[in-house]
């Protein structure tokens, strides 16, 4: 199976689309995760909507990267679904690292694309997942943005 397409798509769920034309997202620059979520503060991260923060929908999706990525490396392991929405308010710092944190497991995991060479349907279902999942947290996030400004 050939990965263009999901590299392509996953590219533009986290970084924006290239040039003036987009898949799925708005056709402006930046309009993928990283740009909705880096120029927010830890404040407005912080904010409680509906019982959830920003800070949380984030960190939640990169934990769910991490544990696709997990088992794409083969560990299989107990993942604590409950403990990836318990963030609340964060500081700066908590703030960054939590971006940070997103950005390394999509970087990860657009390398173990870029490297594999034979998707078997397991392959395919988790990749596929983190690409939907993750285009869901987007949207989320910006209507919850839409609530904060």
């Amino acid at each position: 199976m050939d990965m263009a397409g999901m590299k392509t798509i996953l590219s533009e769920t986290f970084e924006g689309p290239e040039g003036n034309s987009s898949w799925f997202t708005e056709s402006k620059p930046r309009s993928g995760l990283f740009g909705t979520i880096d120029p927010l503060s830890s404040e407005e991260a912080s904010v409680l909507i509906e019982g959830v923060t920003i800070a949380a929908h984030t960190d939640h999706t990169r934990y769910h990267l991490w544990a696709n990525n997990q088992s794409l490396e083969g560990k299989e392991q107990d993942f604590n679904w409950d403990e990836s929405w318990e963030i609340g308010a964060v500081t700066s710092g908590e703030w960054e690292e939590i971006k940070n944190g997103l950005h390394h497991e999509y970087m990860k995991m657009t390398e173990y694309i870029s490297q594999e060479r034979d998707f078997n349907s397991s392959t395919t279902t988790i990749l596929l997942g983190a690409l939907a999942h993750a285009a869901y947290h987007l949207g989320a996030i910006r209507q919850m943005i839409k609530c904060i400004k």
